[in-house]
């Protein structure tokens, strides 16, 4: 008995508490590659789909609601007098309000709507794309931040972003 009673306050203390982003949170991101900048947002209050336009091709729509958003954005720095050098990456996630610690592989990250998006004159190459080939890691590893760590593929189109490692220091309130 004294063993299961020890056991159960080992898993109470380890548990992490979930947490509700109140406000959104912009960065800076340093996990960028290089020739572009890259920003990370957590957006609360909102939610999104991923519809397709006549051609087939998906795009998010974000609207209020009830979730989280995370949104990377990685862009190339444009090329000196060219025209239609503009390329972006995109990488979208939609979070429970209460946002627990949660790790998923390959097709489970399906589970919080996650998605790749290219933008750029590429023709027959862009728009956005379920990712089902990796691993996400969020983690709290103390009460003030957060942790990401990504690391995926798309076999759709080409990709320069394919490794996300993050902390966010917490803007936010506390859920008991």
């Amino acid at each position: 008995m004294k063993k299961l009673i020890f056991l159960l306050f080992i898993f109470f203390i380890s548990c992490k508490s979930p947490f509700m982003v109140s406000e959104p949170i912009f960065k800076n991101s340093n996990s960028c590659p290089e020739n572009g900048n890259c920003t990370i947002e957590l957006i609360p209050n909102k939610s999104i789909s991923f519809k397709k336009d006549k051609f087939g091709i998906a795009y998010p729509e974000i609207i209020e609601g009830g979730k989280t958003i995370l949104k990377y954005t990685y862009k190339k720095n444009p090329v000196n007098n060219t025209e239609d050098s503009n390329y972006t990456e995109l990488i979208y996630a939609e979070f429970d309000k209460e946002i627990t610690e949660i790790e998923l592989i390959n097709e489970q990250l399906q589970n919080i709507k996650l998605y790749f998006g290219r933008l750029c004159y590429c023709k027959g190459e862009t728009g956005y794309f379920p990712i089902k080939n990796g691993k996400l890691k969020l983690t709290k590893p103390s009460k003030n931040t957060v942790e990401i760590n990504f690391d995926f593929k798309i076999k759709e189109v080409p990709q320069i972003v394919s490794k996300i490692n993050e902390t966010f220091l917490l803007k936010s309130t506390q859920s008991n």
